[in-house]
Parts: C-alpha cells; structure tokens; sequence
C-alpha cells in the first residue's frame, strides 16, 4: 500500500469517527433534553401543589438555547424561593442531572428577572439569595441553564479527537513500518544468500541491507554469485575471467578489477566480510564467523 493510499485511508477513517461521534453526541444531547424537561415538569408541578393547585395546566417545557430551559405555568403562582431551590435540587437529584446550573425567575409582564440563585458543584460558589421572602402572585416563567454542560462536552470530544488522531499515527507509522518490511521480503519465496549483514539476491541482481535495496550489474552479480558459493576460498583470476567473460565476446585485461573494486566499495559496509587481492592469483571473499 502506497503511502498516498495510507493517507487517504487514515482521512476517511477519520471523517467517518468524527461523523459518528457528531451522531452520538446529538443522541446524548437529545436525551439529555429530554430528562431536564421531565425534572422541571416535576418541579414545576411540585411548585403548583404547595400553591394548593392541582388542576392548572405546566406548559411544555421550552428549549430556549443550548443547555437552556423554560418552564411555564396556565395560571399565576406564588411560592417563596427556597421551596423553588428545594423542588428543583430534588428533581435534578432525581433525574442525575448536573449539579452546576443557574435559575431565574422571570416576570411576564416586564420580563425582569424577581429572582435568581446559582448552583455549583462547589459549594463556595453556589449562591442562594433572599430565602423566606415570598415573591407575590403573579405570572412567572422560570429559566434554567447548565452552566457546564456545553464546555464539558466540548472537551469530551477534543479528547476523543485527540485520542483518535494519536492512534491515526500510531497506526500509519505501524502501516509504513510494515511497507518497509514487505519492501524487503516481498521476494521472500526466492532464493537468497546471506553474506554478514547483506541478503544476496542473485534472480533480481540486487543485494539488500536494513530494507535498502542495492541493485547490481549483471557483470557484478554474476562474480558475487562465484564468491558466495566458494567462501574463504581462493579464486584463480582466469577462472573468473573465463566463466564470467568466455561467452561475451571482447574481453579488456582491467575488466575484472574494475568490477571488483565496484563490489569492494558496496561491501565495505559491513566490516565482517572482506573481498581481498591474493596477489599474482586471485581473489577471495573473506566472511568472518
């Protein structure tokens, strides 16, 4: 697999994760709602029965933005603030509702707010105002927003983001790792020799070292291909020259030492083989156990 094709797969991967999660989160949102309107209708019914009013109407509970809500009533009610406090936290209790959230009390007729508290998980910060002062009857609407949810949410999913992308690299650098890998022994079915660090690969006239391929002349390969099969033995120049050259026509007297000097410099990589000048007779590839 190309490293374009990795690529693009790793993008496509990522899209439909970033897809799915948009979706999950959308359905955790969804649910979400859908407890804060049953604890607010449960507040608010709670609110009308210590008005003595069983029988008026909760309007639906209204989505006024994200993690904001709105709860109305058919008839004007009076109740004094710490049984709002208490309906509310019981409800939310009940419902495992986040315990960080911001409630005001609005007037309908100027829209002003009567009355407000705050809500934190720390309890230095929570701040409940004006208990035991009545608000008078009248219309109210009362509005309630997380103020954490959003934030706590976004942080989840860059996580999840990061996580995700963390682990797209982890696995490309294993997926190229692994290329490399395949580079080498993609032809491990053929036959190869193996010379110190080197894999002799006499077929493909290449030799390969840590997953680099050295390619070979013919010339090169088929005098390497004589020296593997005869280690530490000395090998005469004529018989080089006749079974290297004999069938190729012109053959010029410097020919053989220049290919050998060509295979000295591509050996000299690995200090425990040596191709060394047995002066007056031949050549001999050394190969130190």
């Amino acid at each position: 697999m190309s490293r374009k094709k990795i690529y693009i797969y790793s993008g496509l991967a990522l899209l439909i994760f970033i897809a799915w999660l948009n979706t999950a989160s959308s359905e955790k949102n969804d649910a979400f709602s859908e407890s804060v309107k049953i604890a607010l209708r449960d507040a608010g019914n709670q609110l009308l029965l210590s008005n003595q009013d069983s029988t008026s109407l909760i309007l639906p509970v209204i989505d006024l933005e994200k993690s904001k809500y709105r709860l109305s009533f058919q008839k004007e009610l009076s109740f004094e603030p710490s049984d709002l406090v208490s309906f509310v936290d019981s409800s939310f209790t009940k419902s495992k509702l986040p315990n960080n959230y911001l409630v005001e009390v609005i007037q309908c007729s100027d829209e002003e707010v009567a009355y407000s508290y705050k809500i934190s998980a720390e309890e230095e910060s929570t701040i409940i105002p004006c208990a035991g002062r009545f608000l008078p009857e009248s219309c109210y609407t009362i509005e309630v927003k997380f103020t954490d949810k959003a934030s706590s949410i976004i942080s989840k999913m860059l996580l999840l983001y990061l996580l995700f992308f963390i682990l797209s690299l982890f696995l490309l650098d294993f997926l190229i790792s692994k290329r490399k890998q395949q580079a080498v022994m993609k032809n491990g079915n053929e036959k190869y020799s193996e010379i110190g660090s080197f894999q002799f690969y006499p077929d493909q006239n290449k030799l390969v070292k840590k997953s680099i391929e050295i390619s070979l002349s013919k010339k090169e390969c088929e005098l390497l291909e004589i020296f593997v099969a005869n280690p530490n033995q000395i090998i005469k120049r004529d018989e080089l020259e006749k079974r290297v050259w004999e069938d190729n026509g012109v053959f010029v007297g410097r020919s053989l030492d220049t290919y050998i000097s060509k295979l000295r410099k591509i050996l000299k990589e690995d200090t425990s083989i040596k191709l060394t000048n047995v002066h007056g007779v031949g050549y001999k590839l050394e190969v130190l156990k």
